[in-house]
């Protein structure tokens, strides 16, 4: 994966049973690429060690203050997908992640059950 986030150190914030995806949500995250994260999600399908989909919150890179950008990275690349400061509540963070995973996997019929 081209552009996977750099963790060092984190901790995790929840985790999440969508079909036979994991969603674990990060926080707290020292990372080694040179990026600030506020939150990571990474996805995993079944026994697979590593993530297929992550999905961030990284404070604005184009001045907006308090704004947060919605990244999703994937095997062939990432996309900032929206900017707003509701991305550094965790709770906005985590609704909007498993749609996304929802969507971007067509596990629509999938109830989300929360972990931890």
């Amino acid at each position: 994966m081209k552009e996977k986030p750099g963790i060092a150190t984190a901790i995790p914030r929840r985790r999440y049973r969508l079909g036979e995806f994991t969603i674990t949500v990060l926080g707290e995250i020292e990372s080694t690429d040179g990026r600030t994260y506020r939150y990571i999600a990474a996805v995993i399908c079944g026994q697979d060690p590593e993530p297929g989909m992550y999905i961030t919150a990284e404070p604005g890179s184009h001045g907006q203050r308090g704004e947060f950008e919605l990244r999703i990275i994937m095997q062939d690349g990432a996309e900032v997908i929206d900017h707003a400061e509701r991305w550094s509540d965790l709770d906005a963070f985590v609704e909007e992640v498993i749609k996304i995973v929802s969507r971007v996997l067509q596990l629509t019929d999938e109830t989300p059950y929360q972990l931890m």
